[in-house]
């Protein structure tokens, strides 16, 4: 199964110039689509929600066709669990806020390094309540054993850190930095079952799927997570963000955020007080359509088989690239293996005698004047901040990372610019 990738370009017009979009993982091109939607929108119903006017409801059956759209690309049950939001970080903070009432004092928040918007929330949630952080830290992957950058999250890590007041994990199912897949169901299933034994009151999962959602199909019934979020706007979307919220959690963990006179105790809008973006909302119903029009078989299922495999061709060439340059200070950041269990999201540092700071290797592609990669933490802090041996954080990693629109004759261009570089 492969994609016609001239019919996958030509649906997102900034590829068109020929620019080298390399920093995917901070935000993906736009589908013609999407934009059509958001235009037409606001250019024809553009008008307050839930009246009786035809207009009106137009404008209301549009919007909540955005919430369908999110469903499906969570597989969730109910479109009742899904709000929307203008950002992760702002959608998991107001998530935190609902969550506080039914976190005790004492009890634990686990964590990891991996991008703020699933720690800093909690971070602060603990503070106001009394609540126990716990990291649980990125460790060496053993397959790599003279690399000591080569670290991903590891169920060992996480068992020590489940005790009786477990309360929250909150991790992510790809990191924005390594690249690598957590096995997610897995996790969540050898993590209950360890609260369950340990006698923990109530266990609760948010998984940060920001990194995850572009590459690979997020199945939230099948993982059996109550809280799962991801940004559409790194999907191929507009800058709008999405929260799934099991029914039973938000009907029993949560507590409202809206106007206390609306009556919202089983609904998503005790989530996002004030109404997302209506615009934005009815504009990613634009993404699942262009997923399905992939392939032949015409489902999300068949259209992320045939993305993985596409991105496999990109990343292959490049982590063997990188891999070669050993000799020459290159350290690959989390697995140096292609594989399905990794997406084209690569980092990597220039060490050793010859080492070159990671602002100066980007400035080199910046001067190229039509490729675009990026250096620095991205978000990722504590992650970056505990690598040993120690980075400037400030300076952080290279990171180049792929989508599917992006080509083999592109990875071949980033080669030669590295090639450049290491000279």
């Amino acid at each position: 199964m492969t994609l016609d990738i001239q019919a996958v370009r030509t649906a997102f017009p900034a590829l068109a110039s020929g620019f080298l979009y390399g920093d995917n993982a901070g935000g993906s091109q736009c589908l013609t689509d999407v934009v059509s939607r958001i235009s037409d929108y606001l250019l024809n119903t553009n008008v307050q929600l839930g009246a009786d006017y035809p207009v009106s409801v137009t404008s209301t059956n549009r919007v909540a066709s955005g919430a369908e759209a999110a469903r499906e690309l969570f597989n969730a049950e109910s479109v009742d669990e899904i709000a929307y939001g203008s950002s992760s970080t702002m959608i998991v903070e107001n998530f935190s806020r609902a969550i506080e009432a039914d976190v005790q004092p004492g009890e634990e928040i686990i964590i990891t390094g991996e991008h703020e918007s699933n720690a800093g929330p909690w971070k602060k949630l603990a503070a106001r309540k009394g609540a126990v952080l716990k990291l649980w830290p990125a460790t060496q992957l053993a397959q790599y054993p003279d690399n000591p950058y080569a670290v991903g999250l590891q169920l060992d890590a996480l068992a020590p850190l489940i005790s009786s007041k477990t309360r929250i994990v909150a991790f992510t199912a790809c990191s924005n930095i390594l690249g690598s897949i957590v096995s997610v169901k897995d996790i969540i299933s050898a993590a209950r079952a360890l609260a369950v034994e340990r006698g923990a009151r109530k266990i609760e999962f948010c998984v940060d799927c920001v990194a995850y959602a572009p590459h690979r199909q997020i199945d939230v019934q099948d993982w059996d997570v109550e809280y799962c979020y991801f940004s559409f706007y790194k999907v191929y979307g507009p800058h709008a963000s999405v929260l799934y919220a099991r029914s039973t959690s938000l009907q029993h963990s949560l507590s409202s955020l809206a106007h206390h006179f609306l009556k919202v105790d089983a609904k998503p809008y005790k989530l996002q007080p004030g109404g997302p973006g209506y615009e934005l909302v009815y504009g990613c119903t634009g993404v699942p359509p262009y997923l399905r029009s992939l392939t032949p078989e015409g489902t999300l299922k068949a259209a992320w088989t045939a993305i993985a495999q596409h991105e496999q061709s990109l990343l292959e060439p490049l982590l063997a690239y990188l891999r070669a340059k050993r000799e020459r200070g290159v350290r690959i950041v989390g697995d140096e293996g292609a594989g399905l269990g990794r997406v084209p999201t690569v980092s990597f540092v220039v060490v050793g005698e010859r080492a070159i700071r990671s602002p100066d290797v980007v400035k080199a592609f910046d001067a190229k004047g039509n490729v675009g990669i990026r250096y620095g933490h991205f978000y990722a802090y504590t992650l970056v901040d505990k690598l040993e041996p120690k980075l400037n954080v400030d300076d952080g990693v290279v990171r180049i990372s792929l989508v599917h629109y992006n080509t083999v004759e592109e990875v071949k261009r980033l080669i030669d610019i590295l090639d450049e570089v290491l000279a």
